[in-house]
C-alpha cells in the first residue's frame, strides 16, 4: 500500500500544473518570506506578496533567496545524489593531489584556502564555477556578492569585509562550506543543497528540497566534480 501511494504522489507531481513562479527570502533570523517576486535596489531589497502590496528590507538583513520554489517529481530529487557503487562514500577533505578543475587564475586561492579549512579544492572549483562562473565582481540579482556568491548577512557572519576580493571571498565561502560539511557529516549532495536553499530546507525535507532551482544546482556540480573525483581517487570504499 505505502509503494502505491507513493507511486501515485509520483504521477500527481509529475503531471500537476506548474506551479506559480515564488521565491522564499529567508532572514538572518530564521524566518522565511514567500514572495511572488522580489527586486534588489542597492542595499535594499523590495518584496512583493502573492496577495498584493509589497515592502521593502535592509538587503543585510537576508541570508538568502531561494528562486522558483516549483516541487519537483521524487526521481528528480533522487538523481540530485553522486553516484554510489556498493559501499562507496565521498572523501571531502583537502588532499593535495585532488586540484581545482577548471585551470583558473584563481586556483592557487583556492588552493590555500581549501587546505585552511580542510576541504576537497575541486569541491570547490566546481562550486565557484556554477555560482560566478569565476567572475570576482559578480553581482547575482538576489545581490550575492563575489567568486562565492555570499549575501551580505552571510558575509558578515563569516568576517567577510571585502566580497569582491578574490582571497577574502573564498576564504568565507570556503569557511562556510566546512560549517556545512560538519553539519551534513560531509555528504556533498547536502552540503551543495544547503549553501543553495539554506539548512534549514535540508533538515527540513530530511535531504535534498525538491526545488527545481536547488536539484538543478546539485545535479550540475556533481556532474562536473563527481567524474573527476571517481577517476582521480576521490572515492574510498566504506569500512564494512
Amino acid at each position: 500500500m505505502i509503494r502505491f501511494l507513493t507511486a501515485l504522489l509520483a504521477l500527481a507531481l509529475l503531471f500537476a500544473p506548474a506551479a506559480a513562479r515564488a521565491e522564499l527570502v529567508v532572514f538572518e533570523d530564521g524566518r522565511v518570506v514567500k514572495a511572488a517576486s522580489y527586486q534588489v535596489r542597492g542595499s535594499e531589497v523590495e518584496i512583493r506578496l502573492p496577495g498584493g502590496g509589497s515592502y521593502s528590507v535592509d538587503l543585510d538583513r537576508v541570508e538568502r533567496i531561494v528562486d522558483d520554489e516549483v516541487i519537483v517529481p521524487p526521481a528528480a530529487v533522487a538523481e540530485a545524489r553522486p553516484p554510489a557503487g556498493p559501499a562507496v562514500t565521498y572523501d571531502m577533505r583537502y588532499q593535495a593531489h585532488r586540484r581545482p578543475l577548471f585551470k583558473t587564475r584563481y586556483d592557487s586561492v583556492i588552493e590555500a584556502e581549501a587546505k585552511r579549512y580542510d576541504v576537497d579544492a575541486a569541491f570547490v572549483s566546481a562550486l565557484i564555477r556554477a555560482e560566478s562562473n569565476y567572475e570576482p565582481r559578480a553581482i547575482s540579482r538576489k545581490g550575492a556578492r563575489g567568486l562565492m556568491q555570499l549575501m551580505p548577512a552571510t558575509a558578515r557572519r563569516l568576517d567577510v569585509q571585502r566580497p569582491f576580493d578574490p582571497s577574502s571571498n573564498v576564504r568565507g565561502g570556503v569557511r562556510y562550506l566546512r560549517e556545512l560539511l560538519d553539519r551534513f557529516d560531509g555528504k556533498p549532495e547536502l552540503v551543495l543543497a544547503a549553501y543553495n536553499a539554506g539548512e534549514g530546507a535540508v533538515e527540513s525535507y530530511g535531504g535534498v528540497p525538491p526545488y527545481r532551482e536547488t536539484v538543478g544546482y546539485v545535479k550540475r556540480i556533481l556532474s562536473w566534480w563527481t567524474p573527476a573525483v571517481l577517476t582521480g581517487a576521490g572515492a574510498v570504499a566504506a569500512e564494512r
